[in-house]
């Protein structure tokens, strides 16, 4: 975080402080979330600003951003075990 600047260093705090608090207030499921539906919509969008922001200050660097991705989401690359590959060679 030493080579960000001050501004990037402010929108990761503000991001890291928001992700926390919408974790430290959602509820167990069933039950009423304490947060309006404006508030919470207001959330999503400071969110927003913040991520379309932090790509902007790192294209402008060229810096490459990882992209969020589900865990539940397909893998872009597949393992291949090399112990079924052979080089058409037979054993001798």
């Amino acid at each position: 975080m030493q080579d960000l600047t001050k501004e990037q260093q402010i929108l990761v705090a503000m991001r890291k402080t928001l992700t926390a608090i919408i974790k430290d207030v959602t509820p167990p499921p069933g039950l009423k979330h304490p947060l309006s539906a404006a508030t919470i919509e207001d959330v999503r969008h400071c969110l927003a600003l913040i991520s379309a922001r932090e790509r902007e200050l790192a294209d402008e660097q060229g810096r490459i951003t990882e992209k969020p991705y589900y865990t539940d989401e397909p893998p872009a690359a597949q393992v291949v075990p090399i112990a079924g590959l052979s080089k058409g060679r037979k054993p001798n």
